[in-house]
């Protein structure tokens, strides 16, 4: 368990440079072309939407989407022009609300909220946190790294990989979330967005009077607690806070209502536009996660099987003991110049192989930096000149 006492301190030396995130307008040139990010809120998506994105990747990328460790996707391999084209077709799908905002729309919710498990349905807080945030210039300062937190209740996506976040305690009270600590500021469920909203505003102001380079609210001198003191409102003693899990859900899961959710991992995080097509043939919505996989929710019971088998033939993994659960990467080569080493077919060939140990969470780089390596208890594989080293 975490508690509210972490984070006394600035956590990281003062940035020097603005947060140059990309976005899927503001792209990054990458080994392999052009890389961009689409915001993804709630990694709510309809089925419309994946197809548009699907065709996407294989009229304008190298023909598949990445999962990110926030629920979004990213596209790579664009062509210098096609940034314009992508932003067209995003606009077009209503994945595209707002320009101006469309990097800071970072918003991670409970996986399966609203169908299986937590106090209440986290869908409403997903739209009403992206409208406002969409609403008001001000917060068009955010960075783009900045991340809120929608937790129904099960503890999924509460913890320190946050900046703002809400956490329902109950079906009636909602706990304000500062970089992984309880702020003891509650609100009703129907309150609940708004009171996020202004934490975000208070961070910016914070920012600004701290010296404006921050991307994080963990980055800031007292973070939490100066950022609460900017808001009104009666405080409670902080709650102990669950830690958010290594791993998600896998495999079939009930739902409320009767119908089935398959949640299935997608090895390194690589969605082909042929997988985007056949999960949106499935169902009328999906939901991304942070762990890399897709939930396929309102499955009938006499179309589970079905879908399972056909998701499990394009590489879909639905068994939680696979090592795809726990193997992660970066790009590596070709598409990172930083990269010594194709890093995602070494991982691949060690999950053939069988030689990934159990239990172990790893995690291939290509280089020192590491990116993509997630939270937690982690195994890094790192690429050298000579080699790959462990540890």
């Amino acid at each position: 368990m975490t508690s509210a006492a972490t984070s006394a301190a600035r956590t990281s030396s003062p940035r020097l440079r603005a947060d140059a995130c990309p976005g899927a307008l503001q792209t990054h040139s990458a080994a392999d072309g052009e890389l961009a990010r689409v915001r993804v809120p709630g990694g709510l998506l309809t089925a419309p939407q994946l197809r548009v994105l699907a065709a996407a990747a294989r009229d304008l990328g190298d023909g598949a989407l990445e999962l990110t460790s926030r629920g979004n996707l990213q596209l790579r391999g664009l062509a210098p022009g096609a940034p314009a084209a992508l932003g067209d077709r995003l606009a077009a799908a209503g994945l595209l609300p707002s320009e101006s905002h469309e990097r800071v729309r970072n918003v991670l919710a409970s996986a399966l909220t609203g169908r299986a498990g937590g106090h209440l349905d986290a869908r409403p807080w997903v739209a009403g946190v992206d409208a406002g945030l969409c609403a008001d210039p001000t917060l068009a300062a955010l960075p783009g790294r900045f991340l809120a937190t929608l937790d129904d209740g099960r503890g999924d996506v509460t913890g320190p990989a946050g900046d703002v976040g809400l956490l329902a305690l109950s079906p009636a009270s909602v706990a304000l979330v500062l970089a992984g600590t309880d702020s003891g500021l509650r609100a009703a469920p129907a309150d609940a967005v708004g009171l996020l909203l202004a934490a975000a505003r208070a961070f910016l102001a914070e920012r600004a009077a701290q010296g404006g380079t921050a991307w994080r609210l963990a980055e800031l001198d007292d973070g939490p607690a100066r950022v609460a003191a900017r808001l009104p409102g009666p405080r409670v003693a902080p709650a102990v806070l669950p830690e958010a899990p290594a791993t998600g859900p896998v495999g079939a899961e009930t739902q409320a209502d009767g119908r089935t959710a398959l949640i299935g991992v997608l090895p390194l995080g690589r969605l082909s536009a042929g997988q985007a097509d056949l999960l949106a043939s499935l169902t009328g919505e999906v939901q991304l996660t942070p762990w890399r996989s897709v939930v396929v929710p309102d499955l009938a019971e006499d179309r589970v099987d079905d879908a399972a088998v056909d998701l499990h033939r394009t590489g879909v993994v639905f068994d939680a003991g696979s090592p795809w659960v726990r193997v992660t990467a970066c790009a590596g080569r070709p598409g990172c110049a930083r990269s010594l080493a194709d890093v995602r077919a070494d991982a691949a060939a060690a999950v053939a192989a069988g030689t990934v140990p159990d239990g172990a969470r790893l995690h291939w780089a290509g280089c020192e930096r590491r990116c993509g390596r997630p939270r937690g208890d982690v195994l890094d594989v790192v690429a050298t000149a000579d080699g790959y080293r462990t540890g």
